[in-house]
């Protein structure tokens, strides 16, 4: 009987130790990686870093992204077979031709760092949505600085 109760406790103790983990976003130093396949979208999105911002009207890598570019890049030199599709995107105000050439040229700046950093740029694709997907809704600086990004998305 002692030992029927001991499976059952150390059972439910396994199980609760599972569900505890980082609540499945990555957060928390649990064990997320051993559940999720590393080489994913969810992995880079949360564990890793899947996008960067840009300054109004630029498209230069800023020095407070490098470390996510730098993560991408290790992290896709550990998954050759990983393809990805860089999304440059861009707030409201301007022209939508304005705008598209714009997100072009941050996805394009993005691809660069990268390959400067090791990873084959054929893996890389690069597409522009200008101010057509925007990430927050809004008309003011703080809506606007998160529509001004770069994501990376696994293909």
């Amino acid at each position: 009987m002692r030992i029927k109760f001991l499976v059952i406790a150390m059972f439910g103790f396994l199980l609760s130790a599972c569900a505890a983990g980082t609540g499945g976003d990555g957060v928390g130093g649990g064990t997320y990686s051993t559940i999720q396949p590393s080489g994913t979208q969810h992995y880079l999105d949360a564990v890793v870093g899947d996008r960067i911002y840009f300054d109004y009207n630029q498209y230069n890598v800023r020095a407070d992204s490098a470390g996510t570019l730098e993560r991408q890049a290790s992290w896709m030199q550990q998954f050759p077979s990983v393809t990805v599709t860089i999304e440059g995107h861009c707030d409201e105000r301007g022209t939508r031709e304005y705008n598209l050439a714009l997100g072009e040229r941050r996805a394009n700046s993005i691809k660069d760092y990268l390959t400067l950093n090791g990873v084959d740029g054929s893996r890389i694709n690069i597409i522009s949505y200008g101010k057509e997907r925007p990430a927050v809704q809004g008309s003011d600086e703080g809506s606007w600085a998160e529509n001004r990004r770069g994501v990376t998305v696994v293909n």
